[in-house]
């Protein structure tokens, strides 16, 4: 798989995508959550295109100087389970401990038990801390 950077020419592309791996939620604009990524780190936000240069993959990844963080990890169903995913994580690992970064974190739905052991097979493990969020923009 190759890895570049997200352009505007594959929002349409990433939303589906996104849509397709059941990662969208009514409170988050997928629109939004790409154009606020672009303002920041826009270089952390990459796609993966397959060998005839469909887009199949994405990742965004960023740091505060803190921590890092994983979102939007997304494989195409039809392309799963072939090291796609291990790839962007990957990928991601190397940019943020590039830039000095010295743990990262991620957050998975509890139910989504694959996922989790997909990343326990990375080496991920859970904190055992609790995850709290507060919406300060609607995006609906």
């Amino acid at each position: 798989m190759q890895i570049r950077a997200f352009t505007p020419a594959d929002q349409e592309a990433v939303v589906q995508l996104w849509k397709d791996c059941d990662l969208v939620r009514p409170w988050n604009d997928p629109a939004k959550d790409i154009a606020r990524k672009l303002s920041v780190a826009p270089e952390l936000f990459v796609v993966g295109l397959n060998a005839q240069g469909q887009l199949i993959a994405t990742i965004m990844a960023g740091y505060e100087g803190h921590r890092g963080w994983i979102n939007y990890l997304a494989v195409h169903p039809l392309h799963q389970r072939q090291g796609h995913a291990r790839q962007l994580v990957g990928w991601a690992e190397q940019q943020l401990m590039a830039l000095g970064c010295p743990k990262l974190n991620l957050q998975v739905r509890s139910g989504n038990h694959a996922v989790i052991a997909f990343y326990e097979s990375l080496g991920y493990a859970n904190d055992a801390s609790i995850c709290m969020g507060k919406r300060l923009i609607a995006d609906i």
